[in-house]
């Protein structure tokens, strides 16, 4: 079976750094690059021998103004002079810009850009499809350059001062893994003719509040309380701040508890669905010996073997389970039972636990009592 054959221009910037290592990812594509340095006349020999360009090469923060027009306008009727030539259908797929839509020098060269596309399709027929992407963030994108969502993360994970023009304005954005995910389905399109792409999923935020949620996912490494990191622009806003953690934030220290019994360590808190720690028990010794009215927790042993008793306060009712770490179980503590854990092994018990809610030393709903 034959591999498509992709070419991708401005393969080495922030789009093209994600949809190259995507596309690699995919067996039957092979992937051809054009990138900034490279001569106009290597176009030539690079469309004819793609099945697809993916054009993302352009110009958005020159130097000089003049460059807006070359890198822009000209590069984009060099390609598809070159498609044109080799007289076959090449798909084109074009990255284009909502500054299209404003009277700026960037803005105006997109949409001329757009329009020698446009054209080349009315006279030839040819597939090509136009992005207008708003503003697109993630991983690898350069701080202080062209979005606003790179600078802040690379500045507050340093510690850096960050600047606030106008704190309600509102951003529009897409996810680097959005916009990869609509190019690569992109290139399943065979229809001939111009069509206006979409990406599927955009969102909005004031300048304001995207400082302040970045500042929170910083704060989280202190405070332990998470993010609503599992879903939507939350989600894409902690990965890309992740992202930009300087190699010595990798890791970061946790408060151990330490006493005869052993230690116990919070991991990691959320805002309504509890928290995480483990917690050691030394050999023969025995830990909790309380009870919850409401409080409900995980135990899951991971080192070692220990013994949990239950004593149902108001029948008298009572029962014993062993945990292994040779065998995975998890154990609930259940409102109204006392409970207690005994390390019956000859080495340090280590136990994973989860309760529903963060601990709070006012209220900590934990009573003592012996089963």
């Amino acid at each position: 079976m034959n591999k498509q054959r992709v070419l991708v221009t401005g393969a080495n910037g922030f789009i093209g750094t994600n949809l190259v290592i995507r596309l690699g990812e995919i067996p039957d594509i092979e992937i051809s690059y054009f990138v900034r340095g490279n001569s106009t006349k290597m176009l030539a020999a690079l469309v004819a021998n793609a099945d697809v360009v993916i054009h993302l090469a352009g110009e958005n923060r020159p130097d000089d103004l003049a460059d807006f027009a070359r890198n822009n306008i000209d590069l984009t009727s060099a390609l598809c002079d070159a498609i044109q030539n080799t007289q076959r259908n090449i798909p084109l797929i074009f990255a284009s810009s909502v500054q299209a839509e404003y009277d700026n020098p960037y803005g105006q060269s997109k949409l001329a850009a757009e329009q020698v596309i446009e054209d080349f399709v009315a006279k030839t027929d040819n597939s090509a499809i136009i992005y207008r992407l708003v503003g697109v963030f993630g991983k690898f994108c350069k701080p202080n350059y062209n979005s606003v969502v790179a600078t802040f993360c690379y500045n507050i994970a340093r510690g850096l001062p960050i600047q606030i023009s106008d704190p309600d304005f509102i951003l529009e954005l897409a996810y680097i893994d959005d916009v990869v995910d609509e190019l690569i389905n992109a290139l399943e399109v065979t229809r001939s003719g111009l069509s206006w792409g979409m990406i599927s999923q955009t969102h909005t935020i004031s300048l304001g509040r995207l400082a302040e949620q970045i500042g929170v996912f910083d704060d989280c490494r202190s405070s332990l309380i998470s993010q609503r990191v599992g879903v939507g622009l939350i989600r894409a806003l902690y990965s890309t701040y992740i992202s930009y953690l300087p190699v010595e934030k990798f890791v970061y220290d946790l408060t151990p508890h330490k006493d005869d019994r052993g230690m116990f360590v919070e991991m990691l808190k959320t805002p309504d669905s509890g928290q995480f720690s483990f917690f050691t028990i030394a050999p023969g010794v025995t830990r909790g010996s309380h009870y919850h009215h409401s409080k409900t927790e995980k135990f899951l042993v991971v080192s070692g073997t220990a013994r949990m008793r239950f004593r149902q306060l108001v029948t008298g009712e009572t029962c014993e389970l062993v945990l292994s770490s040779t065998k995975p179980q998890v154990m609930d503590t259940i409102p109204g039972w006392v409970h207690d854990i005994t390390n019956i092994g000859d080495s340090d018990a280590i136990v994973m636990l989860w309760a529903n809610e963060i601990f709070d030393s006012e209220n900590p709903d934990c009573i003592p009592c012996e089963v």
